[in-house]
């Protein structure tokens, strides 16, 4: 991935795909699935700092404040005027809480970008994954911002797949546990009333072969899970950037 300089699109990796070794393959992902759609983008790389998600959820506001400063005053400097983001976390701070310090920017979850690239037509499927799966709307992307369509749009455009709804979905869906400070905290120690645990057993109820997600917080936490509930040959987990990366075939 090429440095930022002057691209079209920051793409905005997160903590999560810098640091975490399964999410950083998410990552990496979006990023060939990008590069090979032609589209013009650049990272900050060791200059990236956190977005501050979590840490205006957990209440230090003041924290949240420095760091939103600190990346909108970064962002400035480089001319960047629309960013791309791996995690919704990042999307909601950045589209909701920077516009408050002065960083009114052009933000869209990666989710958003690729149903673009598909309905411009950048981006076409041939392979096909012949899979039945069904997806999991992460709290920063659904409820907090509305964006439902955008994922199913994506898998609804790979050939071969089934898609296959949960009993609860779109507003009504369970939260992953990640959201907040419980990714970090675990304060809910992966029991079995945990809600990781809860969703990949609905998940699983459904008879599908993969748990989409479009979050690497959700990632992490439904991967444990589905080892905790010994569901490891049945029920994958599995990222829409990957799944993307699998199958296609661009124009």
């Amino acid at each position: 991935m090429e440095p930022y300089r002057g691209q079209d699109y920051l793409y905005y990796v997160g903590c999560e795909g810098s640091y975490d070794t399964r999410a950083q393959q998410t990552a990496r992902a979006l990023a060939k699935v990008l590069q090979k759609a032609g589209v013009s983008f650049g990272v900050l790389g060791n200059e990236e700092n956190c977005d501050g998600n979590e840490v205006s959820k957990l209440g230090e506001e003041a924290l949240f404040e420095m760091l939103a400063e600190d990346n909108i005053a970064r962002f400035k400097s480089l001319g960047v005027k629309k960013i791309v983001t791996l995690s919704p976390h990042s999307y909601n701070a950045m589209k909701n809480d920077y516009p408050k310090y002065d960083g009114s920017f052009e933000v869209l979850h990666y989710t958003q970008l690729l149903q673009n690239l598909i309905q411009e037509g950048k981006l076409r499927f041939s392979g096909k994954l012949n899979t039945r799966v069904t997806y999991h709307d992460p709290c920063f992307l659904g409820r907090w911002n509305g964006e439902y369509d955008a994922p199913r749009a994506i898998l609804t455009s790979i050939p071969g797949i089934e898609l296959i709804e949960m009993e609860k979905t779109k507003d009504g869906a369970l939260c992953c546990g990640g959201g907040g400070g419980n990714f970090y905290l675990d304060s809910l120690g992966g029991s079995e009333d945990s809600p990781a645990r809860r969703r990949v057993r609905e998940a699983h109820k459904t008879g599908v072969n993969v748990l989409s997600v479009a979050c690497p917080n959700c990632l992490t936490m439904f991967e444990d899970a589905v080892k905790a509930e010994g569901l490891e040959g049945s029920l994958a987990v599995k990222d829409i950037a990957e799944m993307v990366n699998e199958t296609y075939d661009l124009k």
